[in-house]
């Protein structure tokens, strides 16, 4: 991950889940008896709530009830979830609003006039709002989102218009009926009743206003969206919809966005299955060349899940030296990786023999080795260095580097298991040309001659696996943590898998320094993403007590060592054609993002002090 996209991705902070309709609703008008208490002035405390309940829930309930039903019905797909929430928002907006309206009232000469054109303005603004949410998640064209947004604003016009003596202007039209619905001041609180009569023109000032703010909501959208669609050709407003879409409801419309952008692109698919000698899997690593991103389950987020619930044997997915630009774009780019995995599979070649594993370090890279047969596992660490992701072309290079030592197939995890989050300038991104690229296909040449040259002999395997009890938000996926031990001639060498996405720095070396039982340790993260839905930064250790981690994992090892038996393996690899993020889209989309978010606020600044500033010419125009 680079310095771009951490920024991209720290704005995760920022996204929660939107909450149940009704939990939305439910707390609406709570809120709305609150401020009815606070607002009116009945002889009983439950009349007041009541009045509450009345006037300031109604329009909310309305909103909530219908604007998901019409737009909809216009072709857009707002949920119940994120109108109720949404509606809440604008109820919390108006009555702020009105509260300093109040208050600015009371202590100046302005008058209840002065509220009652803040009140406007507030009913402009929610209208606003609302059409900004609805363009961005339902991609309706203005005139048509219009028709949902306006509901809230529209029923508490309403409510205004009959119980504030409105239609004592409108005399010369209705009869007896239209006056006993529409015509209704005698019934309204107190306070409300200050507010007699709201000269008509008022709803003509709240509809000029509510024009004057939708252009405003246009303009906003019209400039922001430059930039995406003249750097990748699509709007922002896609993305946005996909992005809420996922953090709020859990869709897969993001998926769309992914692969209107993405590319083509060939990866080398390879696994190693170990089987014992009458037959039954016992173990098998999978290692495709891509990234298991970009979060959640969106695209490949949940890659090393469903690569484990293919395997007969106990899975090991490690994380492969790819970085965001191999994320998959949608999740149906799975089900070719898994095919490819499972043709490979089958096209093993087992034997009884393997090599004691080796380590080196070379430069800031620690590799360690072990062949199987013909083929080998290197897994490498820049740890107690911080390190993320390994650039593709790296890896592709490391490999072909081990290779050069007549090893016919070479797995290349990178261990992923130390970095410093989103801190400092450099996020420890391994790219081509640094030194440690470098660094890595050296070690990783020298360990491929070594292993070459190795004897093999017969060897054994053991293996454990504790789902845990915990959860995503703690940093451990549902793999759990998962162990597998080699024995050749006496040697035992502990691989030991973390279903999380990298490791606060130092926890790797406390883990190898502990597990002491056997002679050669390494430890690896599978960087799943789906860690990362509500965070950006949710590594091992962040939030888990590492004492317990560690004797978590102590454990697992001895019960590996005990589960220890004769085995044979073999390794193969295929190549899948998948569609991927591609090269530098990941980071031209983290650029853009980025640039929208720093332009968007002091923009979103300017066009809303311009149109409070045309509410106020309006208002004063209105006067004269």
């Amino acid at each position: 991950m680079t310095t771009t996209q951490g920024n991209l991705a720290s704005l995760s902070r920022f996204v929660f889940r939107a909450p149940s309709w009704y939990s939305s609703v439910g707390f609406a008008l709570l809120i709305a008896a609150i401020a009815g208490v606070a607002a009116f002035d009945s002889r009983f405390v439950f009349e007041d709530a009541w009045e509450g309940l009345f006037y300031i829930g109604i329009p909310t309930v309305a909103a909530s009830v219908f604007t998901p039903y019409v737009d909809r019905k216009l072709g857009g797909q707002l949920s119940r979830n994120q109108a109720s929430l949404l509606a809440l928002a604008c109820e919390l907006i108006t009555i702020g609003v009105l509260t300093v309206a109040a208050f600015v009232a009371f202590v100046t000469p302005l008058g209840q006039e002065f509220v009652v054109d803040a009140l406007l303005v507030a009913l402009a603004s929610i209208f606003a709002l609302r059409l900004f949410v609805i363009m961005a998640v339902s991609r309706q064209r203005l005139v048509v989102a219009s028709a949902a947004a306006s509901i809230q604003t529209a029923s508490a016009a309403l409510l205004l218009f009959v119980y504030s003596g409105t239609m004592r202007y409108l005399e010369f039209g209705g009869g007896p009926v239209a006056r006993a619905f529409l015509f209704r001041s005698d019934e309204a609180p107190a306070r409300i009743a200050e507010m007699q009569y709201v000269d008509p023109g008022k709803f003509g000032l709240l509809a000029l206003i509510c024009v004057v703010y939708a252009g405003c909501v246009w303009l906003f959208l019209t400039v922001i969206d430059q930039p995406w669609k003249r750097s990748l050709g699509v709007s922002v407003l896609d993305f946005v919809r996909g992005f809420i879409g996922h953090v709020a409801e859990g869709s897969r419309e993001l998926e769309t966005f992914f692969e209107d952008i993405g590319e083509d692109a060939i990866v080398p698919v390879t696994v190693l299955s170990v089987r014992r000698p009458e037959g039954g899997e016992k173990a098998r690593f999978v290692l495709p060349m891509l990234h298991p991103g970009p979060m959640g389950d969106i695209g490949g987020g949940n890659l090393p899940r469903r690569i484990a619930e293919q395997a007969d044997g106990l899975a090991f997915p490690p994380h492969a030296t790819a970085g965001h630009d191999f994320n998959l774009v949608t999740e149906r780019e799975v089900e070719t990786v898994i095919d490819t995995a499972e043709n490979a599979y089958q096209r093993i070649e087992y034997g009884a023999t393997a090599t004691e594993s080796v380590r080196l370090t070379e430069g800031d890279a620690t590799l360690t080795g072990q062949a199987f047969g013909d083929g080998a596992f290197l897994a490498s660490t820049f740890s107690p260095g911080f390190a993320d992701d390994v650039e593709y072309a790296v890896g592709l290079s490391a490999v072909a580097e081990a290779r050069t030592g007549d090893l016919d197939e070479v797995m290349l995890a990178d261990a992923h298991n130390c970095n410093n989050g989103l801190d400092g300038e450099d996020l420890g991104h391994v790219v081509p040309g640094s030194q440690r690229s470098f660094d890595m296909i050296d070690g990783a040449r020298d360990v491929g001659s070594r292993l070459a040259a190795a004897t093999r002999k017969p060897f054994e395997c053991g293996v454990a696996w504790d789902e845990t009890d915990w959860e995503p938000e703690e940093g451990i996926g549902p793999l759990g943590i998962r162990v597998a031990v080699f024995e050749v001639d006496g040697q035992q060498t502990a691989y030991v898998f973390v279903d999380g996405n990298n490791m606060v720095p130092g926890l790797r070396e406390r883990i190898v320094d502990a597990v002491d039982t056997v002679d050669t340790v390494e430890v690896l993260t599978t960087d799943t993403h789906v860690v990362n839905t509500m965070e950006a930064e949710n590594q091992i250790g962040d939030v888990l007590p590492e004492a317990e981690v560690v004797a978590a994992i102590e454990d697992l090892v001895e019960r590996a060592k005990a589960d220890l038996e004769p085995v044979e393996a073999g390794m193969e690899t295929e190549s899948a054609e998948v569609t991927v993020f591609g090269n530098d889209r990941t980071e031209m989309l983290a650029s853009t993002a980025n640039a929208a978010v720093s332009m968007g606020a002091p923009l979103a600044g300017a066009i809303i002090t311009a149109a409070l500033s045309v509410s106020a010419l309006i208002f004063l125009v209105a006067r004269l």
